[in-house]
């Protein structure tokens, strides 16, 4: 029967690598790659064999967690080999451009992808360059028991920091390790991994087809807006019984009963902004803010509402 995970080929070519010997190479893809896919496809057939219906707790529990440690450990040490082979020059490529953004520069990125490989000496783990599309950035992160993996993202770039993946060469030295894998990074490589992971959508955000023209600000900019003083207008218009029940408002922030918009109105200034929200940035936020545009003002919702505006820990206090 034919396994249910295949061998990949080795990337790199190992015989290139500067400072890397055949040795450790052939070891580290032979026997760690390869012993990582092997027990993948043991536990794969346990797992295939069982009922799970009657299969003990315990039982399915281990080998659904092995499960998971054999399957990253496979697809980490793919990318790993993959990252090395070239000449650790990064050049004007694109993926150099999205690095100065999201870490201030080239050198920022090398030097915090390099430092968190050196604080794992003496330990283990992964330290990998993911693409996170919900947000459109790349981001360092470790990995430990080949898991902790950034849900949604895309790794571009692996070290392996686990004693297999050095030690024979290095032995304690692991500041030597890293910086000669920096050395064999395959930019070429790693730009059109970077590539393919931009085509990753980010999830679906939330879409209120009812409320599809009304325009919407994030807590984020409202709270801005108000730190630097910029004129704005915000009003909390929480159907009463959520005021009573949460008892607390945002500093800063007026209360009014959203169902008596047509007398409080004329409060308002139409030469500033208007922001409302209501309790989670849905239906009476949005009616609200329907209602105050057609009456000529420049109204938006704020999604997320009140407990948006909680949760990015904005100052609060009692209502009176």
């Amino acid at each position: 029967m034919t396994p249910r995970y295949q061998l990949k080929q080795i990337q790199c070519r190992p015989w290139t690598l500067n400072g890397l010997s055949l040795a450790l190479i052939e070891s580290h893809y032979e026997n760690n790659y390869g012993g990582a896919l092997r027990r993948l496809n043991a536990i794969t057939e346990q797992l295939e064999s069982l009922d799970f219906a009657s299969t003990p707790a315990h039982l399915l529990n281990g080998l659904k967690r092995e499960e998971l440690v054999a399957l990253s450990s496979t697809l980490l040490h793919e990318l790993y080999f993959a990252s090395l082979g070239g000449d650790g020059q990064i050049g004007a490529r694109t993926i150099r451009a999205a690095l100065e953004r999201d870490f201030g520069s080239y050198q920022g990125w090398r030097s915090q992808f390099s430092s968190m490989g050196y604080a794992l000496g003496g330990g283990s783990g992964w330290v990998l360059l993911t693409w996170v599309p919900r947000d459109g950035r790349l981001v360092n992160q470790y990995a430990s028991d080949h898991g902790q993996a950034v849900p949604g993202a895309i790794p571009i770039m692996a070290l392996d920091m686990y004693e297999h993946a050095y030690h024979m060469d290095f032995g304690a030295n692991v500041r030597a390790y890293v910086d000669t894998f920096m050395r064999n990074i395959d930019w070429s490589a790693a730009d059109a991994r970077f590539a393919d992971a931009q085509q990753t959508l980010p999830p679906r955000p939330l879409v209120q087809t009812e409320f599809g023209d009304t325009p919407s600000i994030s807590v984020e900019e409202v709270q801005a807006m108000m730190k630097v003083g910029k004129p704005v207008q915000v009003i909390d218009t929480r159907p009463k019984h959520f005021v009573s029940r949460q008892g607390d408002i945002a500093e800063g922030v007026t209360w009014r009963d959203p169902e008596r918009v047509q007398e409080w109105m004329g409060e308002l200034s139409k030469s500033d902004p208007v922001v409302v929200y209501c309790a989670y940035g849905f239906h009476v936020g949005c009616k609200t803010a329907i209602k105050l545009r057609e009456a000529g003002f420049d109204a938006k919702y704020m999604n997320s509402g009140h407990s948006g505006w909680k949760a990015i820990g904005a100052p609060m206090r009692l209502q009176p």
